[in-house]
Parts: structure tokens; C-alpha cells; sequence
């Protein structure tokens, strides 16, 4: 079945202008509102210019929308046609019930050892971007987590372990449903995150709920308070000269600059991927804690500054100098390819942005089809295009453009 050719193509140019004439602005208005220009609304509202990271940003918070909102998020058409829906509400269930104790007639808890291999398993699945695998373990893990948690109700070594386990299982739950663009639940998990980390004898737990809460303050508009719970994190988290520790403080790094970009604030910015670059160049690949970070994810971060500033082709020269290592995340190399199609399809390079664009489908299927850059980017080609070719056509079914 194809997509009709004669189909409206929605984009987040027509999500802004849709709540601007609900709020009754003008589209000077709206510029006065977000120190936007009114050419550059007008144009990012009509499909002709690409839409930044710092503009949607601007935009959402001058609408008293969340960024996730203009991005279209969730696509529940997609979720109920993937039966995904139907998985999220048991997710929530399980972590409400984190301090409620389990009926007699329940199993006891497997082993300590028996659930830390089990949620590590989970964390490569999520780093793999199977989010479907993800959502339908997660329920059941998290309910017999908390049981666990409950059962070692003395201070020692186990209970941290359990804590540890209920910290990482919550965070998971976050990447998750984040991914999928229910940001309520995703705070939801956050919060048991926040709740079980400073239990479980690991600072870098509570550092990782700061940096991942700080990204949902920034997709709040809210990337002020963003960056002052970044700068927390990197003051209580010191240096220790370990590799996980340090891999926790680049992900804060290259935060900081991502808030920075989404404040406007562009030579802070550019100083914090400095310092991301500088540590990168130290410790090399990174892969504790599923942040990968090193090399790699700073030439990504790189990418997307020179995007946000419509610096395209400075974006494609850093992508195609680029060699991802051999066991790179998957959920991270489709990142990189669809920010990678973004460019080249600003770019007027349709050709190369469609074979990206299957290459992050052929590395995380489910990552991508849910991915809001991939439908923002598809969208574009369609409206290139003044008849689009059968794949991309194909592609747009596929994804739900």
C-alpha cells in the first residue's frame, strides 16, 4: 500500500502555527515572545527553514507548550498500531508499587546475583534501542526489584545492591518511555530513580538522575534550571580518576553544552564541549553506564551544534570524517544517522539523506520509527520532492509521516 502523493505532510512548522493561532498571536507577537526574528518564524512555520534545537526551544516556552508537544509526541496512532500502548500503563503500575509488600501468595525474589544479570541484560537491549523487548520486561522486573528492596530492609552491602537495582531499572524505564515521547512517565520513572540512588552506595547514580532530569528540564523549556542541576552534579561528583566516574561527568559535560545551545547562551556552549572534547581526548571510548562517552559522542555533539546553527555542511564534513567503532550502541548509531540525514537533507542532498535514513532503520528499527528528528527530516524530503520516490514514500508509511 502507498501513501498517498496528494497527502498533507505536517510538520513541526504547522504544530507551531496551529497553537500560535490558538493563543491568538501574530507572528510578530510570537517573535516579540521568543526573541525569535519574524522571517524565521515564518519560514520554520512554513517547512522552509529548519527548526533548532534553541529555536523550538524559544518557541515552546513562548507558547507555554513542551518541546515534545511542537515535535508531535506520542505518536499514539503508531503506538496502538504496534500494540505498545497496551504495555505502557503496566509500567507505571509497577512503579507505584514500589513500597507496597508483595501478597504471601506471591514468588519470593530471585537472587541478588540472578536480577543483576537480568536488569544488565535489559540495559543492552535499551542501549540496542529495542524499546518493545524493553517495555514488556520492565513490569515484571520492577515489581519483583521492589520486593527485593523491601525483603533487605537492613543497612549493608545487600541492600545497596538491591537499591542499585531499583535505580537502574527506573532509569530504564525513563529511556523508555522518553524515547516513545510520554515525558509524564518518564518523570514518574525518574523519580523512583531519584528516590532508590542515593541508597545504593554509588554516587554516580545520583549524578546520572541529575544529567537525565536535567534533560527533561530542557525539554520543558526550562533550560535554565537545566544547567544549575548540571553544575550541581559536576560539584558533588568529584573526579575520582576512574573511567566511570569520568564518563559521567563528559555526559555532564556535553549536557551542559546541549542546555547552554537551548539558553542561547552559544560561547558557554562552545566551553563546555571544550571540556568534553579535552577529557574525551584522555579516556578514549567510554562505555560505562550506557553513556558512551569519548571521541565519538563529542564529534556527535559537534554534529548537532553546527546543525542547530544551520551550519549544515560544517555538520556533514564532521559526519562523513566520522567512522563509528565496530560496537558502537546501536540505539547511538542511529542517532547519529538520522542526524546525519537531517543535514543532508538541508543540504539538498535527497539521495544521501534517504540511504541515512535507512541505515539508522537497519541499526534500531524501533528507535527510528519513533524517533521525532526521523519524521521531522521525512517530512522535509516529501515536501522537496514534487514526486517522491516509491522508497521514501515507503519510508513515510513505515514511520507514520
Amino acid at each position: 500500500m502507498r501513501a498517498p502523493t496528494h497527502a498533507p505532510i505536517e510538520g513541526i512548522g504547522t504544530r507551531i502555527q496551529e497553537i500560535r493561532l490558538l493563543r491568538g498571536y501574530t507572528l510578530r507577537e510570537l517573535s516579540r515572545r521568543a526573541h525569535v526574528s519574524p522571517a524565521q518564524v515564518s519560514r520554520v512555520e512554513s517547512g522552509k527553514r529548519y527548526a533548532s534545537v534553541s529555536v523550538v526551544a524559544a518557541l515552546a516556552r513562548a507558547l507555554s507548550v513542551s518541546v515534545s508537544v511542537l515535535y508531535g509526541q506520542p505518536y499514539i496512532h503508531m503506538l496502538k498500531r504496534d500494540q505498545l500502548d497496551a504495555l505502557l500503563s503496566p509500567i507505571a503500575s509497577s512503579l507505584d508499587d514500589w513500597d507496597i509488600a508483595p501478597d504471601e501468595e506471591d514468588p519470593p525474589p530471585r537472587p541478588l546475583a540472578v536480577l543483576e544479570a537480568e536488569v544488565r541484560s535489559l540495559d543492552a537491549k535499551r542501549e540496542a534501542g529495542m524499546q518493545f523487548e524493553v517495555a514488556e520486561a520492565l513490569p515484571g522486573l520492577i515489581a519483583e526489584v521492589n520486593a527485593t528492596v523491601l525483603f533487605h530492609d537492613r543497612p549493608g552491602r545487600d541492600r545497596e545492591r538491591a537499591f542499585w537495582l531499583q535505580a537502574e531499572l527506573g532509569r530504564t524505564a525513563y529511556v523508555a518511555t522518553r524515547r516513545l515521547g510520554f515525558m509524564d512517565l518518564a518523570r514518574h520513572a525518574l523519580g523512583r530513580m531519584a528516590a532508590a540512588a542515593p541508597h545504593s552506595g554509588d554516587p554516580r547514580q545520583v549524578a546520572i538522575e541529575r544529567w537525565d532530569r536535567a534533560r527533561l528540564l530542557g525539554d520543558a523549556t526550562r533550560a535554565d534550571k537545566g544547567s544549575r542541576l548540571v553544575h550541581q552534579a559536576l560539584r558533588d561528583l568529584d573526579d575520582d580518576g576512574t573511567a566511570a566516574t569520568r564518563a559521567v561527568r563528559g555526559a555532564l559535560y556535553l549536557e551542559a553544552s546541549v542546555l547552554a545551545r537551548r539558553a542561547g547562551v552559544g560561547h558557554t556552549a562552545a566551553d563546555w564541549l571544550g571540556e568534553a572534547r579535552e577529557l574525551a581526548n584522555q579516556t578514549g571510548e567510554l562505555p560505562d553506564y550506557g553513556l558512551v562517552f569519548g571521541p565519538t559522542n563529542v564529534a556527535i555533539h559537534t554534529m548537532s551544534v553546527a546543525a542547530d546553527k544551520d551550519r549544515h555542511g560544517e555538520a556533514l564534513k564532521t559526519a562523513q570524517s566520522l567512522h563509528l567503532p565496530e560496537d558502537y550502541p546501536k540505539a547511538r548509531a542511529a542517532s547519529y544517522w538520522a542526524s546525519r540525514a537531517r543535514s543532508e537533507a538541508w543540504t539538498a542532498q535527497h539521495d544521501a539523506a534517504q540511504r541515512s535514513l535507512a541505515k539508522a532503520r537497519t541499526v534500531a528499527p524501533q528507535q527510528t520509527r519513533y524517533h521525532p528528528g526521523v519524521h521531522e527530516t521525512v517530512g522535509t524530503l516529501l515536501r522537496a520532492r514534487a514526486r517522491a520516490t516509491d522508497e521514501l514514500r515507503d519510508y513515510a508509511l513505515w514511520c507514520g509521516v
